[in-house]
């Protein structure tokens, strides 16, 4: 896992069909399951569930820490999936242990892990999150 520059990563451009963010992480892997499908990428591939993982991963957060999902893009292009999410949010992810009465703590460091690059970038009105893990 790289952790790209700001320059090295643009957020994804949006797929063709529905214009809202996803209501929920299963709509939002929905969405991606769909992409791939029409990419030809087995859905029972390790590629595809990491896939899945990062985008469940990053859409959770951006609800559960972020103040709800403002922005969802997908892309495939060059060989990779292209994934940007954005929330209100401006602070970057930071990993936590979890604790007995806590759980939790994995999600980000599991992004990092799996995905190929990751960019964080604040603005104004929170944070994008752009995440390239490749298809082949």
């Amino acid at each position: 896992m790289t952790v790209a520059p700001p320059a090295a990563l643009a957020p994804a451009a949006p797929v063709p069909g529905p214009a809202r963010a996803p209501a929920s992480a299963a709509a939002a892997r929905s969405r991606v399951r769909d992409l791939l499908r029409r990419a030809g990428v087995s859905l029972d591939s390790v590629i595809a569930a990491d896939v899945l993982l990062v985008t469940s991963e990053l859409v959770t957060n951006a609800i559960r820490h972020g103040g709800g999902l403002a922005a969802f893009h997908i892309e495939i292009a060059d060989d990779a999936l292209l994934l940007s999410v954005a929330d209100a949010n401006p602070h970057a992810p930071v990993s936590r242990t979890g604790t007995p009465d806590r759980p939790g703590g994995y999600g980000w460091p599991l992004v990092q892990r799996l995905a190929d690059r990751v960019d964080v970038r604040s603005h104004g009105g929170g944070k994008t999150i752009s995440a390239e893990l490749r298809l082949a």
